[in-house]
């Protein structure tokens, strides 16, 4: 399996628990202390981190540090606008489609020589 697609799997595993470490406690714990959301998303991050910290590993034996940073926020919008749309119930905006032609931009720049 070629190493950006074994990176981008990583990656979009990682994004999901990040997703929901740094977002999911806004729809749960909202009567809680801030406190407790917080260790509830640290615990969750941890596995992000798990993903994250190999995916970047074994990209960078292929992928320059600029191109694994915009894989990953490519892959970090490309898993945000279902989790705000589907989970979160927020409307699904016209934004998210000019964020992601800048995005698009970026990764144009990034991986063209």
């Amino acid at each position: 399996m070629p190493i950006w697609v074994q990176t981008a799997g990583l990656l979009i595993a990682s994004n999901v628990f990040m997703t929901f470490a740094w977002y999911g406690h806004l729809k749960h714990l909202g009567s809680k202390p801030w406190f407790v959301a917080a260790l509830i998303a640290w615990s969750i991050a941890l596995f992000e981190y798990l993903l994250q910290v190999p995916a970047n590993r074994i990209g960078a034996q292929a992928l320059t540090l600029g191109q694994l940073k915009i894989m990953q926020e490519v892959i970090t919008l490309a898993v945000f606008i279902p989790f705000s749309v589907w989970y979160m119930n927020q409307p699904l905006k016209l934004d998210y489609l000019w964020a992601g032609l800048c995005l698009a931009g970026a990764v144009y720049f990034i991986f063209r020589s």
